[in-house]
């Protein structure tokens, strides 16, 4: 998660050989295009504020596994009476922990959204002042929202009509109020405009206002560093270089003419965690791909490499950090020194480009100069004050975030847009709207994959310990669905699509779990 190794040297290198470009969209993409047309960019509730949130809705994100310091603040916030609702398609640890769990059919939550606005609408809970002052399009979304009523809604979600009632009166009359917007319900075809959608929440209640109130999908936003100059695209001499999305690394190993002749792997683990696993360990076998691997171990990817370079480790690195949580800057500077032969992957690519002849000044910074470019960015007015001086001397500093960054939102109107003009003219429906699921292959089966709790996608698997905790993967059914296809209670089945497949033990006692089928 460092920068400078993430998008430092390494693009700068890239760059300046002309290699394929990579648009990194396996994680949030989707969601934070959704939630930046409405408002504007990753911009959110400061966490910190959330000990004050009465209400907090965590809508699929599995908090108690993935997002920890979030669980911290809201126990903090529960002790003063707050109340937490988890909004998902199976019942996790997160809706363990819940004072009320919500299961949602998959690919449907932005009509559960719609559904909660229709009541918020029709029963006079909306904050009237603050959608005229700080959003545009709020008449055209009372109008289109009158149409997804409970009971519509419900048919669409399966959460009972009366449930949507409770949620959205709790909603409406509870304040300060949160809504944490996960990553799990943006993998879907519809998954940004679900976003998008449940990021008008907190318009048509005024939270945004409120301490602890408002919502977060991320808060990257307000840690933009200057890319550019870190990057250095510049370098680029051929501007129609053509570019693979990740999700796509599979099709691209086995399909793409010219082909892609040699790859370099470091921060991830493709073979095990990219979309369409069948097609992405096929590229990577093909004997005329010459593949480098950069990793601290020797991961399912490394197993397909012609050479494997050992990469230090986040103690040894100098680096810096922003989060797309919290409104912190982190320096971080080693703690100890290198290990045997390892090295950085800005260490790597500066070698690199010294062994291809590049001569750049770009391929003789130092991390300091390289961290200091970084954060020079007359662009980002949170930034101001911070450089690499005083994060050397104090470690980490706090954005410049002022409590009512809502007046300076870089919508195109700057409000808060429930209409969305840019999502017209590109060929999307203005206004939050729920369009059901794709059909995929005619399957009868949803298969929905949650996070591990104990690794972090493949990260700490090879760890012993962490597989210990961890035990073995599961099956979880719908009962009913089950019994329909004999599978009883301890069976071990197959579970298969056309891009890959798993054989997995359904767990005795464990077959009813309501919203999994």
């Amino acid at each position: 998660m460092g920068r400078l190794s993430a998008e430092g040297m390494d693009l700068r290198f890239f760059h300046r050989l002309g290699a394929s470009r990579l648009d990194r969209a396996i994680c949030s993409a989707a969601g934070g295009v959704g939630y930046a047309y409405t408002m504007g960019g990753s911009f959110g509730t400061d966490p910190e504020e959330t000990v004050h949130t009465k209400l907090f809705i965590m809508w699929g994100i599995n908090t108690v596994s993935t997002n920890m310091h979030q669980v911290v603040l809201a126990e903090k916030a529960r002790k003063n009476g707050a109340q937490i609702v988890v909004i998902d398609v199976h019942k996790n640890q997160t809706g363990r922990w819940a004072d009320w769990f919500i299961p949602v059919r998959p690919g449907t939550d932005a009509a559960l959204a719609l559904g909660i606005m229709h009541v918020l609408f029709a029963e006079n809970l909306v904050d009237q002042g603050f959608l005229e002052k700080y959003t545009v399009g709020h008449e055209e979304l009372r109008r289109h929202a009158a149409s997804y009523d409970p009971a519509t809604v419900s048919a669409i979600t399966g959460v009972p009509a009366d449930d949507i009632y409770r949620l959205a009166r709790l909603y409406g009359t509870t304040s300060p109020s949160l809504v944490r917007i996960g990553n799990g319900l943006q993998h879907h075809d519809n998954g940004g405009m679900c976003v998008r959608t449940i990021a008008c929440l907190p318009a048509l209640t005024g939270q945004w206002l409120v301490p602890g109130g408002g919502a977060i999908k991320g808060n990257s936003g307000f840690l933009e560093h200057n890319k550019r100059a870190l990057q250095r695209p510049d370098l680029l001499q051929n501007k129609k270089t053509r570019t693979v999305n990740m999700n796509a690394i599979g099709s691209a190993l086995l399909e793409l003419d010219p082909p892609i002749r040699s790859m370099y792997v470091y921060n991830s683990n493709p073979a095990l965690v990219a979309p369409e696993g069948n097609k992405v360990r096929e590229g990577l076998a093909r004997e005329d791909l010459f593949t480098v691997v950069h990793d601290l171990f020797l991961t399912e990817t490394a197993l397909y490499a012609d050479i494997v370079l050992p990469a230090t480790s986040s103690f040894e690195n100098t680096d810096f950090y922003k989060s797309y949580w919290h409104h912190y800057v982190h320096l971080h500077q080693p703690v100890i020194a290198p290990y045997g032969e390892s090295k950085s992957n800005v260490e790597v690519f500066r070698l690199l480009a010294e062994g291809m002849g590049y001569d750049d000044p770009a391929f003789r910074d130092t991390e300091e100069e390289m961290i200091r470019q970084a954060l020079d960015d007359p662009g980002n007015p949170y930034l101001r004050g911070i450089d690499y001086d005083i994060l050397a001397e104090k470690g980490y500093v706090k954005a410049d975030v002022s409590p009512r960054f809502i007046e300076r939102l870089p919508t195109p109107s700057g409000k808060i847009e429930l209409y969305s003009s840019i999502m017209e003219a590109h060929g999307y429906p203005p206004l939050p709207t729920y369009t059901p699921l794709a059909e995929d292959g005619g399957y009868p089966y949803l298969f929905v994959p949650g996070p591990n709790h104990n690794f972090l996608n493949s990260t700490f698997s090879n760890n012993e310990k962490h597989v210990r905790l961890e035990k073995a993967p599961r099956l979880f059914m719908n009962a009913a669905d089950a019994a329909a296809a004999g599978i009883e209670d301890g069976d071990r089945v197959r579970i298969w699509n056309d891009r890959g497949s798993a054989s997995l033990p359904c767990p005795s006692g464990t077959r009813s779990c309501p919203a999994s089928s």
